[in-house]
């Protein structure tokens, strides 16, 4: 028999499936403002919220007790803004003084739910999904639905390769005991900015070699070599996994060292360069002017690629960029007539591309300079640190990609 759901207390893995169904609810986000500023739940649609920090519950409820509190801050100041026709799900960093604010709801006849474990939880949570899955053949992506960031394990006959792995490695661990896999190499596609890699760490828990091109091995700002060990990736490299073949593109762009990973000429693992909706920005490693033409050929080079290649990215900006299996790929063919930045690129001259590049841009993201310091290994972080660095959804992409239910850039 089924575990029944508990209505009252919603996982990470609950609010994924719910955000995934477009199911219909309201946050009650109760951590102080600029928290919720920075990091918030998002699905395929926008989502109904109010930030109400949970002290201001507190010092205007009135009362001692935490329960009663919220209840006559809601009744005094809250009444015209919560609906009754949809769940409310009580949201704060760890799902500890969340869960008061759902009681407190509940006793006033609202349905309420408190997420476990809070947007700590909901940053940590991770999803592994089949791309393919055929007796000599498999694709699994491993996605992290809060920050937008993507991951891939490529399977046959018993063997694996890694791409482009997140920080925790129990996915990547728990899919290989639980497939029969022996991991074998871990490749990342270029020295990520946004979030902090697994790659060494995997690599050196399952004896598998680490790769890397060598032009991301030196952080681009402080222009130091990185501290650990790994084989250098060379342009048209070829990988063996099982009966398969990986090819290494080098595109610089994003990085010097960005490389997309072509499998069999069926499917292009395109790390940070092609996405979905939108394409990768060039300033992340300071110097936009001079990356951004090289960004421009680059894509060129791939939009020359067979078009029924599917695009596996490495990042993705929505929800709503998902499959009905919540998978995120398209065709390439499909992407060229969908994708804004790609759509640009086939119109423009290379100046002209340069220049959208250029006033496309996201702010920049001061934590992303030491993020690439530890994933060059020249600065360490412990989980606490680690986790403050990766807070909040990536922006590796240009700035139309980042757009709030409001319509402003983040």
């Amino acid at each position: 028999m089924a575990e029944r759901r508990n209505d009252e207390v919603w996982t990470a893995e609950d609010l994924l499936e719910r955000l995934e169904r477009r199911d219909k609810f309201f946050v009650l986000d109760v951590r102080n403002r600029d928290e919720f500023g920075r990091f918030r739940i998002e699905g395929r649609e926008p989502l109904p919220a109010v930030n109400v920090p949970y002290f201001e519950m507190l010092e205007l409820g009135g009362k001692d007790e935490m329960v009663d509190s919220v209840v006559a801050y809601v009744e005094q100041h809250m009444a015209n803004q919560l609906p009754h026709a949809l769940p409310i799900l009580s949201v704060c960093a760890k799902g500890d003084t969340s869960q008061y604010v759902a009681q407190g709801l509940r006793r006033l006849g609202y349905a309420s739910a408190n997420l476990k474990g809070g947007m700590k939880a909901w940053g940590l949570h991770y999803a592994t999904r089949a791309v393919v899955e055929t007796p000599t053949l498999a694709v699994y992506q491993v996605s992290r639905p809060a920050r937008g960031c993507l991951s891939y394990v490529v399977a046959s006959a018993g063997k694996a390769v890694v791409i482009d792995p997140l920080r925790h490695l129990h996915p990547y661990l728990d899919l290989a005991r639980s497939k029969g896999l022996t991991i074998e190499r871990v490749i990342d596609t270029h020295g990520h900015a946004d979030h902090i890699s697994g790659g060494p760490a995997l690599a050196s828990q399952t004896g598998s070699s680490y790769h890397l091109h060598p032009y991301d091995a030196i952080h681009p700002i402080d222009v130091l070599p990185a501290t650990f060990p790994f084989e250098p990736i060379r342009d048209g490299q070829i990988f063996s996994v099982g009966q398969h073949e990986l090819e290494a593109l080098h595109i610089p762009g994003h990085t010097l060292g960005l490389v997309a990973v072509r499998l069999d000429g069926r499917y292009l693992f395109t790390g940070d360069s092609i996405f979905i909706h939108s394409i990768a920005r060039p300033d992340l490693g300071g110097k936009a002017e001079t990356w951004a033409p090289l960004h421009g050929r680059s894509l060129r080079k791939l939009l020359k690629l067979p078009g029924r290649m599917t695009v596996l990215p490495g990042h993705f900006s929505s929800l709503d960029e998902a499959d009905d299996k919540g998978i995120f790929a398209a065709s390439l063919d499909d992407v060229k007539q969908s994708n804004d930045g790609l759509l640009v690129l086939q119109r423009e001259s290379e100046d002209g591309f340069v220049r959208y590049l250029l006033k496309s841009l996201p702010r920049f993201i001061p934590e992303y300079v030491d993020i690439k310091r530890i994933n060059a290994g020249l600065l360490a972080a412990d989980e606490d640190a680690a986790s403050t660095l990766e807070l909040g959804k990536n922006v590796c992409a240009l700035s139309q990609a980042y757009k709030d239910s409001s319509g402003e850039t983040t």
